[in-house]
């Protein structure tokens, strides 16, 4: 095609030079397309709608993800907070496309999150490689729905357990989509055990209450001593947590409930992990203790997946470290207002994608 002209003079910024701020210069040849008309020729140099070369945004890349702050690469690179957002957008986009349709065997679903004021975002990730697949707004069922409609029939077959926490909206997107969903579903261990721990100190609260009334201030201070388990009890509170728990008390009852229920972990059988919980939602119901008798209510009406632990042996501790991962990101940028820039964040730096521009200079990096 014959050059039609030449747009008017554009730059890019590049590499810097001895600590000098460098930029490239060009006039770009327009030529016309018999399909599509007058178009500006593509530079080996630069992407297209950016005003960096590829060189400059691959070290772009490298600064944003080994700094603790965006506002401190954004410093380093002595460009401004949208040039960042851009490069990081384009960066995200790129790797999103290149990303493979893989076949992902251990999924973890978990809720992240956003704001004040129950706002929330549902966090999809690779349980064995250790990256965020699919991030949604909300948490509710179709926030779920979205990635499990992204997935092929082959990849939907090929999960092989999902972990998650209780919450109904995950399971029924669940249950709708994958396959043979009742036998993949893990009820996440560690938010069993933080519902009991909660029962265990909404035990200690109340009665703490009722001894108060009492002129009796045995449970003042004690709220994390029954947090910890027997094995990881500190030895300088041994001596006094010895007392409470030779005390009549109906927190010390709930604790060892709950210190009880760490043996379900350790089967290997469903079977016998179902009759032991049906063993132990017994003996809480029987306590008389509200709050325990809740627990044990809900535990019996999720039975059946709690105990497919036993069989895929798999937990929510990736997804929760990718949660610290996220929440640290989150604090570095003093919360976000913007959703789509959160995403952004997540898939930059946890999504585990391919973000370097692709060179076409020969140069390597």
């Amino acid at each position: 095609m014959a050059c039609r002209d030449h747009a008017e003079e554009r730059t890019w910024r590049h590499l810097d030079t001895c600590q000098f701020k460098t930029f490239l210069h060009a006039r770009i040849p327009r030529v016309n397309c018999p399909d599509h008309g007058v178009r500006q020729a593509q530079v080996p140099w630069a992407a297209p709608h950016s005003r960096f070369t590829l060189l400059m945004e691959r070290m772009a890349i490298d600064v944003i993800s080994a700094c603790s702050t965006i506002e401190g690469a954004r410093k380093l690179l002595r460009i401004s907070w949208d040039e960042t957002w851009g490069i990081m957008e384009r960066a995200v986009k790129r790797g999103l496309s290149r990303k493979e349709q893989r076949k992902i065997h251990y999924l973890g679903v978990d809720e992240k999150a956003f704001r004040k004021g129950h706002k929330y975002m549902t966090v999809v990730c690779d349980l064995m490689r250790g990256t965020v697949e699919h991030v949604a707004e909300d948490r509710r069922t179709a926030s779920l729905e979205a990635y499990y409609q992204s997935l092929s029939s082959e990849q939907l077959e090929a999960v092989r357990a999902v972990s998650m926490d209780m919450w109904q909206p995950y399971f029924s997107a669940t249950m709708k989509w994958i396959p043979e969903a009742s036998r993949k579903i893990v009820f996440d261990r560690f938010h069993v055990m933080q519902h009991v721990g909660k029962a265990v100190d909404t035990v200690r609260r109340q009665e703490h209450k009722a001894l108060m009334a009492e002129g009796e201030s045995t449970l003042k201070g004690t709220r994390y001593l029954w947090l910890y388990g027997e094995s990881r009890l500190p030895d300088k509170h041994k001596p006094r947590f010895d007392d409470l728990k030779q005390a009549n008390l109906k927190t010390a009852k709930a604790w060892a409930m709950k210190e009880s229920l760490q043996d379900l972990w350790g089967y290997m059988s469903p079977g016998w992990a179902k009759r032991f919980l049906e063993r132990w939602c017994g003996w809480a119901t029987r306590s008389r203790i509200t709050p325990m008798k809740k627990v044990a209510q809900t535990l019996r009406a999720h039975m059946d997946n709690v105990v497919t632990f036993c069989r895929h042996r798999i937990t929510n501790a990736v997804a929760e470290g990718l949660n610290s991962k996220i929440m640290a990101i989150k604090r570095r940028a003093c919360g976000y207002r913007n959703k789509e820039h959160f995403k952004t964040a997540i898939y930059f730096f946890c999504g585990g994608l391919d973000l370097y521009p692709a060179c076409k200079t020969g140069a390597t990096h």
